[in-house]
């Protein structure tokens, strides 16, 4: 930073009228999700085009939302009336920003002490990996929102807080953790011995959580171990009432069966909750026997639904089955843009 600059510039949000303190380098998004402001967005890398702004004043580095290439180091300082990705956009001066979908959180995060515990391996390559936080810090979340695991050297990992949210906070924490090999972290947790030590974690993070109750189908899309925060929002739902009233239909995808590690779980909640529909969908063969359905999830949402003018949709797995299910279920089902709430996972570097 240059001699004299500022240590951060202020940018108000309108038509909330928040105002963020966006730390010199750092883009308006990431100071949104740790300033507990919803805005929507997906990837957080520029590929979905969801968290759009339009400046209304100051001095913005970042890619225009309909220019071809967002990726890191595109873009150039805006003009007033301009849209912006703020996933890239960087203030340069004090800004003011039109974010129509940005709202204030119920919870604000905090860095939280986590001791490491128990580790199970339900499939190849995913371990259910349980934290414990300090008693007197429990920690109060919306049902789909992540913490960030802490690294040394300033690097983070995101996982989604699979553990339902409980009234009064909880301090064991379920997270659901994908192998990548030579990963910082979970190199860690898939180590031969278990894994053990203190951690520090920031949470709760994201604006992926169920919105407010509507008249129409919620549906959930999962891969992978993006059944993580799927699992903490129906089973909060169901604790609600909310599955019931509404209808929840749960589709998780996998190559495999001994990828839907938590089948018999999902299988239960439909078994015992009225309301509630859960679909597995192998995109992979089928094993001699198999009774579910075949392809991918977003095709299988399609086959069941020919409209879903009134629907809420909640998408969290692999990038390409998010963007996917967004062209898919928006242009080719009526399902309003607004009404489509993802998280794509992508590995850290």
């Amino acid at each position: 930073m240059e001699a004299g600059a500022p240590a951060s510039f202020a940018v108000r949000l309108e038509p909330s009228g928040r105002v963020l303190a966006v730390p010199a380098g750092a883009t308006v998004l990431d100071a949104a999700v740790r300033g507990g402001v919803s805005i929507p967005h997906t990837c957080r890398s520029g590929l979905c085009r969801t968290c759009k702004g339009t400046l209304v004043s100051g001095r913005l580095h970042g890619p225009l939302a309909d220019a071809e290439d967002t990726g890191a180091g595109a873009g150039a300082e805006a003009a007033p009336g301009e849209v912006l990705l703020l996933c890239r956009a960087v203030p340069r001066s004090d800004c003011v920003l039109e974010v129509p979908g940005a709202s204030e959180l119920k919870f604000q995060p905090e860095i939280f002490p986590a001791r490491m515990g128990a580790v199970e391996k339900p499939a190849p390559g995913v371990a259910v990996l349980r934290l414990r936080l300090p008693m007197n810090r429990k920690l109060n979340f919306l049902a789909g929102q992540y913490l960030d695991v802490l690294l040394p050297g300033g690097e983070r990992r995101s996982y989604s807080i699979a553990s339902p949210p409980q009234a009064g906070g909880i301090v064991d924490v379920e997270l659901h953790v994908r192998h990548y090999p030579g990963g910082r972290f979970s190199d860690r947790v898939f180590a031969a011995a278990p894994p053990t030590g203190m951690l520090q974690v920031e949470a709760p993070l994201g604006g992926f959580f169920l919105r407010d109750e509507g008249s129409g189908p919620v549906i959930l899309l999962a891969t992978g171990t993006g059944f993580a925060p799927v699992q903490s929002m129906v089973e909060d739902a169901i604790r609600s009432g909310r599955a019931g009233r509404e209808g929840f239909h749960v589709y998780w995808g996998a190559r495999a069966v001994a990828d839907l590690y938590r089948l018999e779980r999902a299988a239960k909640w439909a078994g015992e909750t009225a309301g509630v529909r859960f679909t597995p969908v192998l995109s992979g063969p089928a094993p001699a026997g198999w009774s579910g359905r075949q392809g991918y999830v977003q095709q299988a949402v399609m086959q069941d639904f020919a409209d879903l003018a009134q629907a809420q949709v909640y998408a969290c797995g692999s990038e390409a089955m998010v963007e996917s299910a967004r062209r898919a279920l928006v242009d080719g089902r009526g399902l309003p843009q607004e009404r489509f709430f993802a998280d794509a996972f992508y590995p850290g570097a």
